[in-house]
């Protein structure tokens, strides 16, 4: 059997199994010994969906009020006239067709594709080089969007897509551990607020089964929704 730091053997003494309100799971995460890295915090919520079913797939974007300490390389397809603006607004790069041709020699460096609605008919021939990565610009995930320099400003600040995975899970990052206590709640009660807004009709019974959040090396937190 593999050896188990003391670190962790500490931590699994203070972890309870007790439903916590969103501060008070956060005030919970303080009491795990760290590493000396800033861990990044994740939010896990199990769904009564059913995931096989179309019209009950979970899919959007989320922007939390005090972000999520990450920033992101974003590229935007938009006319030339919008080009200099998005850059302005934090675009590694911006443009159309020029655009897509880099993309197309193999220039893959940008975490997040955004593209205003008349630009699809051009960001369809990238079909096959950003669909396998999952960065096809989409409505549903909000990277398509007419206010395309808005955009660009939310996901360069971290703003976050989600979608339930084939468990009826859905996964999200609600901030880093050194954010304050109140700012990492509120982090969290948005997303759970956002994840009960989207709530398919056609889901029965109880939506939220359990939501919990972690430190990505400390133990889970369940939260009360």
């Amino acid at each position: 059997m593999p050896n188990i730091s003391k670190r962790r053997k500490a931590n699994l003494s203070n972890a309870t199994d007790k439903v916590l309100s969103p501060a008070e799971a956060v005030a919970a995460l303080r009491k795990f010994k760290t590493p000396k890295f800033d861990q990044t915090v994740n939010v896990v919520m199990h769904l009564g969906i059913d995931p096989k079913q179309a019209d009950q797939i979970i899919r959007g974007s989320i922007g939390l009020p005090h972000g999520t300490g990450k920033t992101a390389r974003v590229v935007c397809f938009c006319s030339s006239d919008k080009a200099a603006a998005a850059k302005a607004a934090g675009a590694v790069d911006a443009g159309a067709e020029e655009l897509v041709s880099k993309i197309e020699g193999g220039w893959m460096e940008f975490d997040v594709a955004v593209a205003s609605p008349d630009m699809m008919r051009v960001v369809s021939k990238l079909g096959k080089v950003l669909g396998p990565k999952g960065l096809m610009p989409s409505p549903k995930a909000g990277t398509v969007a007419p206010d395309v320099i808005n955009a660009v400003k939310e996901y360069a600040n971290g703003k976050q897509e989600y979608r339930n995975d084939d468990g009826g899970n859905v996964h999200g990052v609600i901030g880093k551990l050194s954010f304050a206590d109140a700012k990492l709640a509120e982090n969290l009660e948005a997303f759970i607020a956002n994840i009960n807004k989207v709530k398919p009709s056609s889901s029965k019974g109880t939506y939220i089964k359990k939501c919990v959040i972690a430190a990505c090396m400390s133990p889970g937190v369940q939260v009360a929704v």
